[in-house]
């Protein structure tokens, strides 16, 4: 019998996925898995669109609200829970469907991730001192004389991510290209066997090689408008809908708790970022909304990119009538 496809359904925000993956819970036997790294986080409710209480309870996702705002969450974390999910989800005899926009979350249960070096406090401390004093465009500059491949891909405004790609080689004498290289040369075979089969809990975490690319088929469906400018208004629209609903308020209580920085990875969430610079006196009101307007086109821009040079992908036109059967016919193929 062939294994039944995961379904991977994808997206630029503001497209319409959550709506479509609920439909295919009242027609597919089938269970949501959210792949957002903005909605794992508990008390940011209507900067991230997370689906509301009614809505939850109609269509469970799980992992939502699995963080604090403080906690770290890695990509390496997400592999982890959504294996996890995934096999709890095919032990009951249903459909696992993996609905979002961060990409990155996607690649990893795709194509694996390489094993990478813990982060070494000491050498962490030089990049940033680094940045400190000559700016990330410098970091950025280093990057590119060890690893151009990994530097054409990192922008210097991405100092998270930077640091790391410089901090790897610093630890291992390897570039990331090079260790991803290394780990895609590796046949499926020399994996071994790192799931259950039944549903318990596996340990995702503790592979000497890395980690895997799910062993399962895998169903692509993305899901956007035809046109950008329909993109940009349905932005335009949520953000708007989001300040009516209270997002300020919401960052203010971030804000205010004196428990988060701007830095943190939760508070670099889009719209997030420009309520808190509002809240601090960076930006007026009319900028701050301009500016997150912007920065969520500019977040769909880069999701699309993903999305046009995914392989495999069976895209779906935003409004269309015609999504949901469309997308059943596919899993009933895949599923052949």
């Amino acid at each position: 019998m062939p294994l039944q496809p995961v379904i991977f359904l994808m997206g630029p925000t503001a497209s319409g996925k959550t709506d479509l993956a609920i439909a295919l819970t009242e027609h597919l036997p089938c269970e949501l898995i959210s792949v957002d790294s903005a909605l794992i986080y508990r008390g940011m409710d209507i900067g991230t669109a997370k689906p509301d209480a009614q809505t939850l309870a109609r269509a469970p996702h799980r992992l939502i609200d699995i963080r604090d705002p403080h906690e770290a969450y890695s990509a390496a974390d997400f592999y982890g829970d959504a294996r996890e999910a995934i096999d709890a989800i095919q032990a009951k005899g249903k459909v696992p469907v993996l609905v979002g926009g961060t990409m990155l979350y996607f690649r990893t249960l795709r194509d694996g991730i390489a094993a990478l070096p813990k982060g070494d406090e000491q050498v962490r401390r030089v990049i940033l001192a680094d940045a400190k004093a000559k700016g990330w465009t410098y970091v950025h500059q280093q990057l590119a004389e060890v690893d151009p491949e990994s530097a054409a891909r990192i922008r210097p405004t991405d100092p998270q991510r930077l640091q790391r790609a410089l901090e790897v080689f610093r630890i291992t004498g390897k570039t990331m290209t090079e260790i991803w290289k290394a780990q895609n040369d590796v046949k499926d075979t020399e994996w071994g066997q790192i799931g259950t089969g039944n549903g318990s809990k596996a340990d995702y975490t503790k592979l000497d090689k890395g980690l895997p690319p799910l062993p399962m088929p895998i169903l692509n469906l993305a899901i956007a408008p035809e046109e950008r400018s329909v993109l940009h208004a349905r932005i335009a629209q949520r953000f708007e809908q989001m300040l009516q609903a209270g997002f300020v308020d919401e960052v203010r209580a971030l804000y205010e708790s004196g428990q988060y920085r701007p830095e943190m990875p939760a508070m670099r969430c889009v719209g997030y970022r420009q309520v808190w610079d509002y809240l601090d006196g960076k930006l007026s009101y009319d900028d701050m909304v301009e500016k997150g307007i912007i920065a969520t086109r500019q977040l769909a821009k880069r999701q699309l990119t993903w999305l046009r040079s995914w392989p495999g992908v069976e895209w779906l036109v935003t409004g269309d009538r015609n999504n949901l059967p469309k997308a059943l016919k596919l899993f009933e193929n895949a599923a052949i």
